[in-house]
């Protein structure tokens, strides 16, 4: 069985800028309203859940409240240089760079800010912080740059 919720419809969901270096059009700064969904796969439990919504939906919205209305860099990309002076973080990639408010970023532990790696990142997040039933199979999740665009990372469990 599996059970999926849709940030669509509950509010998860994040706005938010970045750049993907060396794309054509992409290495723009530009944003996105990140839409969060999730599936997590398993065997009932004896009360007859996978898991409890509340404990996902909860975890999902605090972890995404760090990324809301910020830039989000990619702090393992050997493209992007990154420096943290003060209250500024500068920024180079190519032949562009760029200044933002420290507060207004987010270091992300990947190497791009693509959706298929932010996907991943996130589910990893997940199965490291949350403490999943052993009927629990498989984690997904799925991040929407745009409705129609959705980009799945999976965690299985043996």
């Amino acid at each position: 069985m599996q059970l999926e919720i849709d940030g669509g419809y509950s509010g998860i969901r994040f706005s938010a800028c970045h750049f993907i270096p060396n794309h054509e059009k992409c290495s723009r700064l530009h944003g996105h309203s990140y839409i969060v969904r999730l599936r997590v796969e398993g065997d009932p439990d004896e009360n007859g859940m996978i898991m409890d919504f509340v404990i996902l939906k909860n975890f999902l919205r605090s972890m995404i409240d760090k990324f809301d209305h910020r830039t989000l860099l990619p702090a393992k990309s050997p493209e992007v240089g990154i420096m943290i002076s003060g209250n500024s973080v500068e920024v180079n990639s190519g032949m562009k760079r760029y200044v933002f408010p420290r507060e207004d970023t987010v270091m992300l532990d990947i190497a791009s800010t693509t959706a298929e790696e932010m996907s991943r990142m996130m589910v990893k997040q997940m199965v490291s912080e949350i403490p999943f039933p052993p009927n629990v199979k498989r984690v997904s999740i799925g991040l929407d740059e745009e409705r129609g665009q959705t980009a799945w990372y999976t965690e299985v469990f043996e």
